[in-house]
């Protein structure tokens, strides 16, 4: 039998509708999906019936380990299956897409990357918040809120103007804010996006001092996305 193939297909920042035709196209096609934790179930619903749906998320205390998700295509895509690893916003932006990958190149099977549209850009613009404004930040820095030794920001990574999308961080968001007024001011604007581009998308403005004040009072859950930096005082004339 001759090797399946694997698709890493970004799955969008929420909103079923902003996914790519190809990746649409791969769904309908695929023989096994893979999916993570907050992926449209309206995706899901375009695949064939006799399609095999395995969740895969990294919720609380329900992750698959990644080993067992490398595992899991490989084996899939072994017994010549097509297989879509359906991930949201990007698979290359801390969606862990480029560790899948190298797995299975390394073990011989064809992988294909699918772009999507990164949360990190789309989920600031659905809130009427430019990431870039010649007039106010001319580069923009995408960070994780936590490294994968389990420690906060790191502050080499931290410029001292431009804006700031940082991902991951409602848990920690005491000690990032403590982290980030090392090198950041108390008074620059915040931007807390909580389940943005869907229906339930809720958006808090304030400064970078009251960040976790503002987590903690209006109780934001994940997925949530910080932004800091003037560029947030655009929205008031970006949104009605």
């Amino acid at each position: 039998m001759d090797r399946g193939r694997v698709y890493l297909v970004g799955a969008g920042p929420g909103d079923p509708s902003l996914v790519t035709c190809r990746g649409i196209s791969l769904i309908e096609d695929a023989d096994v999906i893979v999916y993570d934790r907050l992926v449209s179930h309206d995706l899901l619903s375009r695949a064939r019936r006799d399609c095999i749906l395995i969740f895969a998320g990294k919720g609380m205390g329900e992750s698959k380990k990644q080993e067992e998700i490398n595992q899991l295509l490989y084996k899939y895509a072994s017994e010549g299956k097509t297989v879509v690893r359906l991930k949201g916003g990007d698979p290359y932006v801390f969606g862990r897409g480029e560790e899948e990958c190298a797995y299975l190149v390394e073990k011989g099977i064809c992988c294909e990357v699918v772009p999507g549209v990164s949360s990190a850009f789309a989920v600031p613009a659905y809130a009427g918040i430019p990431v870039t404004s010649r007039w106010m930040s001319s580069g923009v820095t995408v960070l994780t809120a936590v490294r994968s030794t389990g420690e906060v920001i790191d502050l080499d990574y931290v410029p001292k103007k431009g804006t700031l999308v940082i991902l991951m961080g409602v848990h920690v968001a005491d000690r990032l804010k403590e982290q980030l007024l090392k090198v950041r001011p108390a008074g620059e604007p915040v931007a807390v996006i909580e389940n943005g581009t869907l229906p339930g998308q809720r958006v808090f403005v304030s400064t970078l001092e009251k960040l976790d004040v503002v987590v903690r009072e209006n109780k934001v859950r994940a997925p949530a996305i910080f932004i800091v930096g003037e560029v947030v005082k655009l929205r008031s004339a970006l949104t009605r």
